[in-house]
């Protein structure tokens, strides 16, 4: 790599405190002297990796709060911050690269940055370079997960999906929702290979939604429309591939096979990845007439074509690679494809939240989330994270003792087995407060 501004590495060291990094390369840097000039460079390399204030920008900054929200107004209007009001105070956070600043970078229209330029760079560090992709792909759980096609469903079927699999309930529950342009394809277009399918079908929700739609960096839109839009991409055999938690989802993105970067991702890593739904595809072998519609259909070539014994095509499902989508069953012309609940159900986390907390403790980084606010060991956010801790098997309890290396979380440990074996009486982690556990490191 050439010569890099201290700015862009001290950037690029905050960025790989997140347990979603962003590995360095030539690329890289590139697109991050795109995004931030030099200046906001050192500025959000100071900035917490919680969402923080305004006061506290100001504090880190050594400036007045008044410049400093000027700052942040100017960060979030280029979608690199994240602008929520929480008890009527504006909260920030640093959005991460995917989901999240790379394609609010592209879903912009209004000239502020250059696309062509970008994607180009985009396509060098995600579909060619490996290391951001592997990443990705390596974190557990996933960021992202893909909603079954639910009007395929039987009946039976119907009855037992759960409401968080739902697109449409995501939408149905959502506080805001907003439409922007697709970042996969639009990025393929300024590389030469998108397909024809729509890019005005990027949905947002909820928090994200409505920092997005204030910014002007996406359409706030009715639940009605956001409906219509998932109509029309089902009908054009697209997978809706969305943000991996139970509540709160942020996003849901329309996905094909052949610009899709979780579908692109997914195929080029060797199908290595547990997005995929609780439902799979199952052939009638009686129905089938072996057209070959479903593997052409398939945005994750997990059909093919066999012979059999008399000597006749007949689909066939890798279940391997199946993703659960649903396009090969609304395709088939013979109704010999049905979506079937798996025996083997994928994990969802609840929210954000516990993904985070989960991928921080896999990818080494919690102490990262837990040390860089210390308010966070006095509120609720940490109570959330100690009810996630003893709900923990040991193995996984001894790899946040390692990272954390908290004498207040032995402590608190200590104390939990006390109340545990009846000695203390009931046990309260949302009210419990003791005068021998101190926040510290």
């Amino acid at each position: 790599m050439g010569h890099i501004s201290n700015n862009y590495l001290d950037l690029h060291k905050r960025l790989e405190k997140f347990p979603q990094q962003a590995p360095a390369s030539e690329a890289l840097f590139q697109i991050l002297e795109i995004l931030f000039t030099e200046k906001e460079a050192t500025l959000v390399s100071k900035l917490p990796i919680k969402p923080f204030g305004i006061p506290v920008a100001a504090k880190v900054w050594k400036k007045s709060e008044y410049e400093s929200e000027i700052i942040l107004n100017e960060l979030a209007d280029k979608g690199l911050l994240i602008d929520v009001k929480e008890d009527s105070k504006r909260v920030f956070t640093l959005a991460p690269p995917m989901a999240g600043f790379f394609e609010f970078s592209l879903m912009r229209t209004d000239g502020k940055f250059d696309r062509k330029v970008l994607s180009e760079l985009y396509y060098q560090y995600i579909n060619k370079e490996d290391a951001f992709i592997s990443m990705l792909f390596n974190l557990e759980p996933p960021i992202d997960r893909v909603f079954v096609h639910e009007d395929m469903l039987q009946d039976y079927d119907q009855s037992i999906i759960l409401d968080f699999e739902r697109a449409s309930q995501v939408i149905e529950t959502a506080t805001c929702i907003t439409v922007g342009t697709c970042y996969c394809r639009h990025k393929m277009e300024h590389v030469g290979k998108a397909c024809d399918n729509p890019q005005d079908v990027c949905l947002t929700f909820n928090n994200a939604a409505k920092s997005l739609s204030k910014h002007g960096i996406a359409k706030e839109i009715s639940k009605e429309e956001a409906h219509k839009i998932l109509d029309r991409v089902r009908k054009l055999g697209l997978v809706q591939v969305g943000d991996n938690s139970q509540t709160g989802v942020s996003w849901i993105c329309n996905c094909c096979g052949c610009c899709c970067e979780a579908l692109l991702g997914y195929k080029r890593l060797g199908y290595n990845s547990n997005i995929y739904s609780n439902f799979e595809a199952k052939i009638n072998a009686d129905a089938c007439t072996g057209c070959g519609i479903c593997e052409e259909k398939c945005p994750v070539d997990a059909m093919d074509l066999i012979e059999n014994s008399e000597g006749n095509n007949i689909a066939q499902v890798n279940y391997e690679r199946c993703i659960g989508c649903g396009v090969c069953s609304r395709f088939c012309p013979s109704e010999a494809i049905t979506m079937e609940r798996r025996k083997k159900l994928n994990f969802t986390p609840v929210d954000g939240f516990e993904r985070v907390v989960l991928n921080a403790i896999e990818r080494g980084t919690l102490q990262n989330l837990i040390f860089d606010n210390f308010n966070l060991w006095t509120h609720k956010v940490f109570r959330r994270l100690m009810k996630l801790y003893f709900s923990f098997p040991k193995v996984k309890q001894s790899l946040i003792d390692d990272q954390l290396q908290s004498r207040y979380l032995r402590s608190m440990v200590k104390i939990y087995d006390k109340f545990n074996k009846g000695r203390l009486g009931k046990f309260d982690l949302d009210n419990y407060t003791h005068p021998e556990l101190h926040p510290t490191k």
